[in-house]
């Protein structure tokens, strides 16, 4: 039998390469929850479209002291693409999902965490570093079964609200999760993933929240036996403080080495965004960064600021398209 010159296999392969339409880096197509709403599909799809392509912007908002969202403006002369808001203090929830819901409106994007107190130790971010034992959480009886419960019903009903107003959220409840600071990571990788996929079935299943995109938070060093499972992640990401600019290439690497290009990996939380040059070198294009509250926007470099939110690579508020209308009609897409 003949056989084909290589150098035409090697031709024909380049020409399909050029002319088959590329879908894209991140290899999952529809969320976990497949009765995810049209909003949080369209979403999904907007981040998953950008993903490998350009890096959005976000800031952790505070409910107290510096207004991040105008300092940004009034530096840079624009507004970050994400929003983030944090449950850990119920007094300010509900001004929270108004200001998440407006955001939403508006043409922004928001992200919600929790620091959640340890159960029967009060709420507040000293609470969330308090130890228990987390099987009670899951033994009728016992005072932390009653308070676990109890909390996740109160977060879920604010949730709740932004359903209604047909707002989806990237929710990242558990962050820093191999870590050994917070409650939820003290007591290893197992206790951890039943925590994580009961909350994920009792929001998704029994409470029907479908406006969730599920976001795994590593520290920054992530560690694949504490990953839940794909049937319970969207995005999955890491964080570090760390004041130097560069991609952070190594991090986002070891993240990749879980989910092996099936989601989009986010640097959920920062003091200094990754140089976005650095990232297109790298190959270490983040979904997005998120500077944390306060001192940590403002002691940034102004002029390091102004070139982030003004450079062709990062996506503001202003250049977040109608996501709905765009990438709403297709769950799969």
């Amino acid at each position: 039998m003949k056989t084909k010159n290589p150098i035409y296999i090697l031709t024909t392969l380049l020409l399909l390469m050029i002319f088959i339409p590329f879908e894209g880096i991140c290899r999952q197509k529809h969320l976990s929850n497949k009765d995810a709403s049209k909003e949080a599909n369209a979403l999904y799809a907007y981040l998953k479209e950008m993903y490998g392509k350009k890096i959005l912007s976000g800031q952790m908002s505070s409910s107290w002291g510096v207004d991040e969202i105008n300092y940004i403006k009034t530096v840079t002369g624009k507004s970050p693409a994400i929003n983030g808001y944090d449950f850990i203090t119920a007094k300010d929830n509900q001004n929270e999902v108004n200001q998440a819901i407006q955001w939403w409106k508006t043409g922004g994007i928001p992200t919600i965490m929790w620091h959640m107190g340890a159960p029967g130790k009060g709420e507040g971010y000293e609470s969330s570093k308090k130890a228990i034992d987390t099987d009670n959480c899951f033994i009728k009886g016992t005072a932390e079964y009653e308070v676990f419960w109890a909390q996740l019903k109160e977060k879920g009903d604010l949730l709740l609200q932004l359903k209604k107003a047909n707002v989806p959220v990237l929710w990242r409840p558990f962050h820093e999760l191999n870590g050994n600071w917070f409650w939820w990571g003290k007591q290893g990788p197992d206790k951890f993933k039943k925590l994580w996929i009961t909350m994920y079935e009792y929001y998704t299943k029994t409470l029907k929240l479908d406006n969730l995109i599920w976001v795994l938070c590593y520290t920054g060093k992530p560690d694949g036996n504490w990953y839940p499972g794909d049937k319970y992640v969207d995005v999955v990401g890491a964080d570090t403080y760390d004041v130097d600019k560069r991609a952070h290439k190594a991090m986002y690497d070891d993240v990749n080495k879980i989910v092996n290009n099936r989601f989009p990996i986010a640097f959920h939380e920062c003091g200094t965004p990754p140089d976005p040059d650095k990232c297109l070198e790298a190959d270490a294009m983040w979904s997005w960064w998120m500077v944390w509250h306060t001192n940590h926007l403002t002691k940034l470099d102004k002029d390091y600021l102004i070139k982030l939110y003004n450079h062709e690579l990062v996506i503001t508020k202003d250049e977040i398209p109608d996501i709905v209308k765009l990438y709403g009609n297709d769950k799969k897409k």
